[in-house]
């Protein structure tokens, strides 16, 4: 079976939200054109506790866009952003949910983020994804969503070290360029991995 994969499309990374990727929310009309292609439709959705360690706001005399060390790990501090059950971590209401057949959470342990659908940013725990397509017999998955260079990225390349046949679909995603060039960057290393960029 071929799965689509929404990542993050929660209103704290449109414009707006406190963690807003430039044009975010045009990703949402692009994933309501190839939603209806797929027989598979799984949406992931950041699912912070109150206080995660990934905020600056945690980190007295930090600043947004620094990176620390967090439990072995370089961690970018980020704004505070999809606390759960906040209305910033809701999908978007624009977006076809009732074709969507599993929203998985992530980043839901306060000690580490998680940016990739599949793991924490560690590969300590999983996220519940793997098996989900797993049980379903996939095999090969399209992708698109926010942010190009972080959830997104890391999202494909797990897909990939799990063995699946992987897209990006190019126009369905938007980056947040902390540093010039990241976007570019993200792009090339996903295409060596062996991902598809449609």
């Amino acid at each position: 079976m071929h799965a689509l994969i929404l990542v993050d499309l929660q209103y704290d990374f449109m414009p707006g939200g406190t963690l807003a990727v430039p044009g975010g929310d045009d990703v949402v009309e692009v994933a309501n054109q190839w939603i209806p292609k797929f027989e598979l439709v799984v949406a992931t959705q950041d699912w912070h506790p109150p206080g995660h360690l990934s905020f600056a706001s945690q980190h007295p005399h930090r600043e947004i866009g620094e990176q620390i060390d967090l439990n072995g790990l370089e961690q970018i501090l980020w704004p505070e952003h999809c606390i759960q059950g906040s209305p910033g971590a809701e999908l978007h209401a624009d977006l076809d949910q009732e074709q969507i057949d599993a929203v998985i959470p992530k980043g839901t342990d306060t000690s580490i983020d998680s940016y990739s659908g599949f793991f924490d940013n560690g590969h300590r725990q999983a996220t519940g994804l793997g098996d989900y397509l797993n049980e379903r017999n996939v095999s090969e998955v399209t992708i698109m969503g926010l942010a190009t260079d972080y959830c997104v990225k890391f999202t494909v390349l797990d897909a990939v070290r799990h063995g699946l046949k992987t897209n990006l679909v190019q126009a369905g995603c938007r980056g947040v360029d902390l540093n010039e060039g990241d976007i570019q960057r993200a792009l090339q290393e996903m295409q060596a991995a062996g991902v598809a960029l449609i």
